[in-house]
């Protein structure tokens, strides 16, 4: 039997002129989508105000979970699409979403795989290639996990689900970006180890990301993404090695 469902799509941004077009058009299905930006300077501020359609607001950033917790707490309806902005819900996907949500369910929550893109190119392998996320869910049964500042994680009050069709994921727009993002990345999880109390060591500084190459180039096959591969897999090891050097200043900077 049918039910009626309303569902809130909701988005964090910052600096995603020339993806967040495609991205909001995959999602035109919503009753509801909002937008959380973190005062992006490239016009994608601009371009959504433009959108009558479109619920925008800017908070600053200061990470992912909370920014995410924030953007979460606008949804006016339970069920919620969240996703980034340089992802795209396929047709399939669309369809698969909307006959989930106005159906029964016992499933409080939906894991989504991503396919994701080097460019316009698939990247099949990498360590990505089972990369799962929470992105359908309702809004009263989850919450965003205060443990972790980047790789967000929802804690699910109740059963989850697993969606068939896969979320495209263009997660590497071009060498300098996706390195600023691997960079940022690195100096979040620095602060999460150091809340952790976890201790710098040169060891770690030097075999973690060394480690981190030879698993997802080789033990996850990034070989056979060619020179797509290196680049992931490169770029991914110096998330790591970013995080250890910024473990080095914080512990430096709180001992002063």
């Amino acid at each position: 039997m049918l039910i009626s469902q309303k569902i809130s799509a909701v988005i964090i941004t910052y600096n995603e002129i020339g993806y967040i077009e495609k991205c909001l058009d995959s999602i035109l299905f919503a009753d509801e989508i909002i937008v959380i930006d973190s005062y992006s300077t490239d016009g994608t501020f601009e371009y959504l105000k433009s959108n009558a359609r479109i619920k925008t607001l800017q908070k600053p950033f200061e990470n992912y979970t909370l920014q995410k917790s924030f953007a979460l707490e606008q949804a006016s309806h339970d069920w919620v699409l969240f996703i980034d902005a340089d992802e795209i819900v396929t047709e399939n996907l669309k369809k698969e979403i909307v006959q989930t949500v106005h159906n029964p369910t016992e499933h409080v929550a939906f894991w989504f795989y991503r396919q994701f893109m080097f460019q316009k190119e698939k990247l099949r392998y990498s360590g990505w290639q089972t990369d799962k996320n929470h992105r359908l869910f309702r809004k009263s049964k989850v919450k965003f996990t205060e443990k972790k500042l980047v790789h967000e994680a929802l804690e699910v009050n109740g059963s989850s689900g697993v969606f068939q069709e896969k979320l495209l994921h263009y997660c590497y727009k071009n060498y300098t970006d996706y390195k600023g993002k691997m960079l940022r990345y690195g100096r979040l999880k620095a602060k999460e180890a150091f809340l952790r109390k976890e201790k710098f060591s040169y060891g770690a500084l030097l075999l973690k990301p060394a480690w981190k190459f030879v698993y997802h180039y080789f033990l996850r096959l990034g070989i056979l993404d060619g020179k797509k591969g290196i680049i992931i897999c490169s770029l991914n090891a110096m998330s790591d090695l970013e995080k250890y050097r910024e473990l080095k200043k914080l512990e430096a900077t709180s001992s002063s």
